[in-house]
């Protein structure tokens, strides 16, 4: 028998070939690290760590921790130099002073008290931020998996009507069926295609909007993984002691009202208090020149007769004033918010149990029937195809009402920080 002989492959080719392939074989995984995998649980980790707009609010805690750190400060004191001398310099003098202001009130310890109140109301306003963004973010990827599940709704809808027209075009074909009936069924596949197409340019959209919230770029690919949960309504409360604007605003109440006892005790000016010390020399005829030392203390007190800051405790006052006071309507708003989030969240979850559990096996069953007449030649295509479209209306306003139940969920956990 005579052997074939196969050319032989050298090693470093056979080495890029393998390497090539292992390559080719890697990209995928390598573009899947590339995208970003997001969900309703993890949106609050990626949000605190990701967020541009977040990561800028955190430099309010460090604007107020420098205002706290500068509070409270005396004055620099002040270095004074005097020098004198006749015209021929035989006599002159050299006088230096330094001296120093203090408050008289307790102005400092206001300063930095306020300054302390406004660094955790910096705080409270950062934690709300988030809250915001965490809701809004939520309430996007809500959407999203609604339009999901409302696209593969569809597309089994468009199986069925396009196994439908395909079994009508047999049958038109056969002598059996009407080539009319078959055209309409087509039509009615060709819409459900339409719908799907008009879906993914709504959750194109949607992505779009959510992608900045995550910090991604333009380029970087969103997964979202998930579904909806099921319906179950949370337990009614109003209390809102846990919102961070709340919180916030208690706090610039507090600052307001520790301001307004500033202005008052800046209603007295510091005193100031020098030390001086100098010398002199001067002409003692006939004896001669004589130098002397000096060595003084003095203080200055400033009379309160022009300016008492009256018009700066009367802003502080009426300041103080407004802010107690949305301190009250906040708290005002945010039980309302809840309670309408809560009452809306009982009305979707009622009309979602009234579509599941009696509307729609009512539907199936119609369009199950009108589908089998039909087949036996006992019904038309119009009836099918309205039986058909009234399961799929109803179909989709379940999964609305199970969208709108947890976007009102949303927006009753974010009311109350939940």
């Amino acid at each position: 028998m005579k052997r074939l002989n196969r050319p032989s492959v050298p090693v470093h080719t056979a080495t890029l070939f393998f390497s090539l392939l292992f390559l080719g074989l890697g990209s995928p995984t390598t573009r899947a690290a590339e995208a970003l995998v997001i969900s309703l649980d993890s949106i609050p980790d990626r949000i605190r760590k990701q967020n541009p707009d977040l990561a800028a609010a955190q430099y309010r805690i460090t604007e107020a921790q420098g205002r706290l750190h500068q509070a409270g400060r005396l004055s620099n004191p002040e270095l004074g130099v005097h020098i004198t001398h006749n015209p021929n310099f035989r006599e002159h003098s050299l006088n230096m002073s330094i001296a120093q202001k203090f408050p008289v009130t307790q102005r400092l310890r206001l300063e930095k008290n306020v300054s302390q109140t406004l660094l955790k109301a910096a705080k409270a306003e950062v934690r709300n931020k988030e809250r915001q963004l965490v809701a809004t973010s939520k309430q996007l990827l809500i959407k999203v998996l609604a339009i999901r599940k409302q696209q593969q709704l569809l597309k089994k809808q468009e199986d069925v009507a396009q196994q439908l027209a395909h079994y009508i075009s047999q049958a038109a074909k056969k002598g059996e069926g009407s080539v009319l009936d078959a055209g309409q069924a087509q039509l009615d596949a060709a819409q459900l295609t339409n719908q799907i197409r008009h879906l993914n340019a709504e959750a194109a959209s949607i992505t779009g909007q959510l992608k900045p919230l995550l910090g991604m770029s333009t380029s970087d690919h969103l997964v979202i993984n998930g579904n909806l949960p099921k319906i179950q309504p949370p337990a009614r409360s109003t209390n809102p002691s846990k919102r961070p604007d709340l919180h916030a605003a208690q706090l610039n109440a507090k600052a307001a009202t520790e301001a307004a006892q500033l202005e008052r005790a800046k209603s007295r000016d510091d005193i100031e208090l020098s030390l001086s010390a100098g010398i002199e020399r001067t002409d003692d005829a006939p004896v001669g020149y004589d130098t002397e030392g000096m060595f003084g203390i003095g203080f200055r007190i400033p009379l309160p007769l022009w300016n008492k800051n009256e018009g700066a405790v009367q802003e502080a006052d009426a300041r103080q004033a407004r802010k107690h006071q949305e301190v009250a309507a906040l708290s005002h708003h945010i039980q309302h918010e809840a309670a309408t989030a809560h009452a809306e969240m009982t009305e979707w979850a009622k009309i979602s149990h009234k579509i599941s559990n009696t509307l729609l096996p009512l539907a199936q069953q119609q369009a199950d029937l009108s589908a089998q007449a039909y087949r036996d030649g006992q019904g038309d295509i119009q009836t099918t195809l309205r039986t058909r479209e009234q399961l799929l209306k109803l179909s989709s306003a379940q999964l609305n009402a199970l969208r709108d139940f947890h976007l009102a969920k949303t927006r009753y956990e974010a009311a109350l920080a939940k």
